[in-house]
């Protein structure tokens, strides 16, 4: 079990214990999705032993099963039934692994209750997490393959006079209609809007000539993909092909430079050197590229100087941009799992699409 993973590492490197909240660690070592816990503590203690509990309010009854766990209701006080689970598996006074996105009103109170110095829960999950499994990566190709066959159907839609707001939904009612669900909100960037790398999609209506950015992903089974293109609508200004064209050769010699025993760092240099020679520099804002699994943003990072050697089952995403104010952008992202050398999971047509 992923459970006995966990208290090896820690066992291995000092600590005493761990207590994490939902989300994705939580759903990768016990299978159990709690969707939203709100102001309700939910939390998973282990210690090195490999024995652990769940700490769940009464309404996961029904959801968790199969798992020891301690129910509470509300009205009961929730960090005292937590003090009982630390004392039980022995966690307390001790070195213990904090889930990283835990709320700041259940840290301060679970710091009131239990007597502990903590640390990130990202120093042991980074081990476990950072190379996927043969089944893991087939679920992430299975995500891959919905954002492509919906960008297939993108291309089929009458675009011109859309709003960016209205494509954006679209783009999302198709991802559900064929996924879990959506990995992030859609971003549809069109025109001079394309110069903001994170732009969120407006009332702005496409238009002949602009280049629109699309950016979305899918999830299955708990995984994610995350994909860009961009493409035109009508003949675009020519200095936007000219970017399309450097884009498209920064991301493919990143590509090509993808192996076994690489840096991540050396991945973003080589898109990030092509860039540059074209004369755009100043404007490629952001990192290469992102790991990608369960979150849609996880290690390994593709960005300057990142020192993380690349190994076999290693995914994560190689995604350059140029965007140029007043003007517009150009992005084009694509999933990589590492196999000796690079393989895309995403595939859709890259070249530049003018409808």
């Amino acid at each position: 079990m992923r459970v006995e993973k966990l208290a090896e590492l820690m066992k291995k490197r000092g600590f005493d214990g761990a207590l994490i909240s939902p989300g994705s660690n939580f759903y990768y070592l016990t299978g159990i999705r709690i969707h939203e816990a709100g102001e309700r503590p939910t939390l998973l203690a282990v210690n090195p032993e490999g024995d652990f509990r769940i700490l769940a309010p009464s309404l996961y009854e029904n959801v968790i099963q199969n798992a020891p766990v301690m129910f509470w209701r509300d009205g009961e006080n929730p960090y005292a039934k937590l003090a009982t689970i630390a004392h039980e598996l022995g966690i307390s006074d001790g070195k213990v692994l904090i889930e990283n996105t835990m709320r700041a009103d259940w840290l301060i109170e679970l710091s009131r209750t239990i007597r502990m110095n903590p640390y990130p829960l990202s120093l042991v999950m980074r081990e476990l997490r950072i190379r996927k499994d043969r089944d893991e990566i087939r679920l992430m190709e299975k995500a891959a393959k919905v954002v492509d066959d919906v960008f297939e159907e993108i291309l089929s839609w009458d675009l011109v006079g859309m709003k960016e707001r209205e494509l954006a939904l679209r783009i999302e009612i198709e991802i559900r209609e064929r996924s879990d669900g959506i990995s992030f909100e859609p971003i549809v960037a069109s025109g001079e809007n394309g110069a903001n790398p994170h732009h969120e999609p407006s009332e702005r209506k496409l238009g002949k000539g602009d280049m629109v950015i699309l950016d979305y992903g899918a999830k299955w089974k708990g995984y994610c993909s995350d994909i860009t293109r961009t493409i035109a609508l009508g003949e675009p200004d020519e200095r936007l092909v000219r970017i399309y064209e450097v884009v498209w050769e920064a991301q493919e010699r990143a590509f090509q430079a993808v192996r076994e025993g690489i840096q991540a760092g050396e991945i973003d240099a080589m898109a990030r050197k092509t860039i540059e020679e074209a004369g755009y520099g100043k404007y490629f804002t952001h990192r290469t590229g992102h790991g990608l699994g369960l979150d849609v943003h996880e290690e390994p990072y593709i960005g300057p100087g990142e020192e993380t050697v690349l190994e076999n089952g290693m995914t994560f995403t190689i995604e350059p941009g140029i965007y140029v104010p007043g003007l517009g952008g150009v992005r084009i992202e694509d999933d990589v799992v590492v196999e000796r050398r690079g393989r895309k999971l995403t595939k859709a047509e890259r070249e530049l699409i003018i409808l």
